[in-house]
């Protein structure tokens, strides 16, 4: 066998091994197409390579895979290798501080060690793209305090700014972190105000984790949640206007954060609905879709957009 087609096996091996906790060496044959004995010597190549696969006890024994302390050498395929660069192409130029440096860190090395045409196809793909950095920028200890915390289900304290740059200190339960277009969200419950809110994550200070464990609550589906809360209930208005448009394309067009679409019962057609607090910036919005549409509350838009129309009108000389 060629030493293309064992490194391919000793990759399907590894998967297997990560899709469940334990499997035994039969299984493993049957799934690989090998024997038991070629299953052992694969998992001698990856304990090789760093990768802690211990033996399991246990009715009928196996093999599962540990967690090791160091990061051992990578083994991903094509389609892995080049979805990794590319992640990592975002993330050097994306909305997470501290991290862009590491990011770039990881993509000369990998650069280093891909075949020749994946890396001439990765670097054509660098090339040619551009990444704009998102309106706030959250940094990656934030982001992994609150991943952490959320996982271990521990009480978080932190300074929050609000829109209007009140600063104050909050004690939550976190739940689930949302990323929205450029923005990172937290749905937590406000212990200080007994209910559930949104925060933004750049506007977030000195972050910790308490040693305050909270067994959860029953709680709003976080993705639905944090939508509602950053296009509707946070703001003065409420906007809803009927798009000459189904909902799957709507959603296409419009970013989630900006608003929540939803079906209408009129067939080609679909619901925009959410808050402003600027109305005079909601019409500009919603004029620049470029679509036919009904603005069916607040009232107070219809006055605005006329007021838009006959501006234009007039910068048009008309």
């Amino acid at each position: 066998m060629s030493s293309e087609a064992t490194v391919e096996r000793v990759l399907r091996l590894l998967s297997l091994l990560q899709r469940r906790p334990v499997w035994t060496a039969v299984e493993l044959a049957e799934e690989l197409g090998i024997t038991d004995r070629s299953v052992r010597r694969d998992i001698e190549r990856l304990r090789n390579l760093g990768y802690p696969v211990q033996a399991a006890s246990g009715l009928g024994g196996g093999y599962k895979l540990g967690a090791g302390r160091q990061l051992p050498p990578l083994l991903l395929t094509d389609e892995e290798a080049t979805a990794t660069a590319v992640s990592l192409r975002i993330a050097a130029g994306g909305a997470i501080s501290g991290i862009g440096d590491a990011a770039l860190d990881a993509l000369a090395k990998l650069d280093q060690v891909m075949p020749p045409r994946l890396r001439g196809n990765v670097r054509a793909l660098h090339d040619s793209t551009a990444t704009l950095a998102g309106t706030g920028e959250v940094s990656i200890e934030t982001l992994t305090t609150l991943a952490a915390a959320c996982r271990d289900q521990v009480q978080v304290r932190f300074s929050y700014t609000k829109f209007h740059g009140i600063e104050g200190q909050r004690r939550t339960e976190p739940v689930r972190m949302v990323a929205a277009g450029p923005r990172w969200y937290l749905m937590a419950y406000d212990l200080d105000r007994q209910d559930w809110r949104t925060f933004r994550l750049d506007r977030m200070q000195h972050v910790a984790a308490t040693t305050f464990r909270f067994r959860p609550r029953d709680h709003p589906d976080p993705l639905d949640y944090v939508q509602e809360s950053v296009t509707a209930s946070a703001y003065q208005h409420l906007t809803r206007v009927r798009l000459h448009l189904s909902a799957e394309e709507a959603r296409r067009r419009i970013p989630p954060q900006i608003a929540k679409i939803e079906e209408d019962p009129a067939p080609g057609r679909c619901l925009f609905i959410a808050g402003a607090d600027n109305m005079e910036w909601m019409a500009l919005y919603l004029a620049g879709l470029g679509l036919e549409m009904e603005i069916l509350e607040p009232e107070g838009l219809r006055e605005v957009a006329m007021n838009l129309a006959e501006t234009l009108r007039s910068m048009a000389g008309g």
